[in-house]
């Protein structure tokens, strides 16, 4: 999966123009006017769980041909250029703790981490006010509410974990409560159990960042699901390993970029991969498949989808894919979600003694990141627009996004944020290729009703991708974890 150059809106607005590529490919990758191939396996889609299916199913010595959409690899893993030669992460940046098959591939592929920055503290801004707090506390980086509030979300908080513990992650549609929570919306639960209105916040807060999705588009069931993934088969999931910096899903970032790893995964690939060429068809022909793309037609035993599922219902098939498999791809829409770096000459900020994280209850930004190099060569502030803050920009110009981002950030951190050397804006609800993200997301009734076709087979044709992850569903581990699932998969069929 990949952008179309007219949609990507990677513009570097105040520096250089953006380039092509974000990472220029050591590859022998194919183009889109490659000739037909006859192979084992068609892979549809470069991001991390395609490229992970191909490289263990050319490992185990079967022939395999990927074939992407885009001009590039990595999905929703990308790497912006910047005006002052730096790259900042437009897609899936951050990693932690339990997500064990992102960093193993990573190493594996000579790509070094580096701790995202966290020293200083944090920021909350709510109800005009401005409060610096501490992430090292006895509670960890707590946003200093009235106490009343933070009682009721730790009560929240525990009573969520607690569910999640009683979810199978393979099929959470089995759990004992899975009707029950399936029938609510989290906001409705949200509503009934966070009664203090800053306990309400934090955990809205909470769910716009983990989801870029507003409580009152997700089912229950999915969001306990979620937290449940979020973990490892030795340890059981929590919402803090989702929401935390330290020790949590934020701990870390790639020294480069993350789509480094998707490049140097595709570059192992050599010709096996073709860009530019978006799948339109699958076709069962005598026994076989005929994946046809845009200037290309595989033949192959076996086909993995690795695409969004909203993205694989697009897909013609023939024969029809079973009803359950297609309801269940009409039914999980991408959420919506943006990020809009601004990069100045110092991360000024620390100075101050803060770490650019901020929660906030207002603006078109709730959320921040120091997005700096580890050198701290220069400065970069990283701002997820999610959710209906999104929806609300999807048709506003570049320029007027920049400047209600720009506002934002002076807001939290003063007139200095007024004027970076550059800026960078990913809105994924714009591209072709992806219509939104990070994840799709399930309202009430879904996962009960459809849940079983989202790993399921069809013939031949097998699906891979972060939504299909037992682990990390959502994050590029999760996404790595289905590529190894669905290669495992595909071998003991073959």
């Amino acid at each position: 999966m990949a952008r179309e150059r007219q949609l990507s809106r990677r513009t570097l607005l105040g520096g250089a123009a953006a380039t092509a590529g974000a990472v220029t490919l050591t590859t022998t990758a194919g183009t889109a006017s490659a000739a037909g191939r006859d192979v084992d396996v068609a892979v549809v889609g470069a991001g991390l769980a395609g490229l992970t299916a191909a490289r263990d199913l050319v490992a185990a010595g079967r022939t395999v041909a990927v074939l992407e959409a885009r001009d590039r690899v990595g999905g929703r893993v990308v790497n912006l250029p910047l005006g002052n030669g730096g790259v900042t992460e437009g897609g899936g940046e951050f990693i932690g703790p339990t997500q064990d098959r992102i960093k193993a591939l990573a190493d594996s592929l000579g790509v070094a981490t580096f701790p995202t920055y966290n020293t200083g503290k944090n920021l909350l801004y709510k109800d005009g006010k401005k409060t610096a707090y501490a992430t090292d506390g006895l509670l960890g980086a707590v946003p200093p509410v009235d106490v009343a509030g933070l009682a009721n979300a730790a009560i929240v908080q525990a009573s969520l974990n607690d569910m999640a513990k009683q979810i199978p992650v393979e099929a959470p549609w089995t759990a004992a409560k899975a009707a029950e929570w399936d029938r609510q919306t989290f906001e409705t639960w949200l509503r009934a159990n966070a009664v203090v209105p800053s306990a309400k916040f934090l955990l809205d807060v909470a769910c716009t960042s983990i989801f870029s999705a507003e409580p009152r588009e997700l089912s229950l069931l999915f969001v306990v699901s979620y937290i449940a993934t979020a973990g490892n088969a030795s340890n059981p999931g929590t919402l803090e390993r989702l929401t935390e910096t330290a020790n949590g899903a934020q701990e870390l970032r790639f020294v480069g970029g993350s789509q480094l790893v998707p490049a140097r995964l595709a570059a192992t690939l050599g010709d096996r991969l073709v860009l530019s060429a978006p799948v339109r068809s699958i076709a069962r022909s005598g026994g076989r498949y005929v994946v046809t793309a845009d200037g290309t037609t595989v033949t192959a035993d076996r086909v993995v989808v690795a695409v969004p599922p909203p993205l694989a219902a697009r897909i013609a098939y023939d024969p029809l894919l079973p009803a359950g498999r297609d309801q269940l791809t009409q039914r999980l829409p991408m959420a919506s979600v943006g990020k809009a770096i601004a990069v100045y000459d110092t991360p000024f900020w620390r100075a101050d003694g803060l770490n650019g994280q901020v929660v906030s209850d207002t603006g078109v930004v709730s959320s921040t990141f120091d997005n700096s190099p580890p050198d701290a060569s220069y400065g970069a502030l990283m701002g997820f627009i999610e959710a209906d803050e999104m929806r609300a920009l999807d048709s506003a110009s570049e320029a007027a996004v920049r400047a209600a981002v720009l506002k934002d950030y002076v807001t939290y951190f003063g007139e200095k944020a007024a004027s970076p050397s550059s800026f960078v804006l990913q809105r994924w609800n714009n591209e072709a290729y992806t219509r939104g993200g990070p994840v799709s997301i399930a309202a009430p009734g879904v996962l009960t009703q459809y849940g079983p076709a989202l790993r399921e087979p069809v013939g031949g044709i097998h699906w891979a991708g972060t939504e299909t992850s037992t682990y990390w569903m959502g994050f590029m581990d999760g996404a790595v974890r289905s590529g190894e699932r669905v290669a495992r998969e595909v071998l003991a069929a073959l």
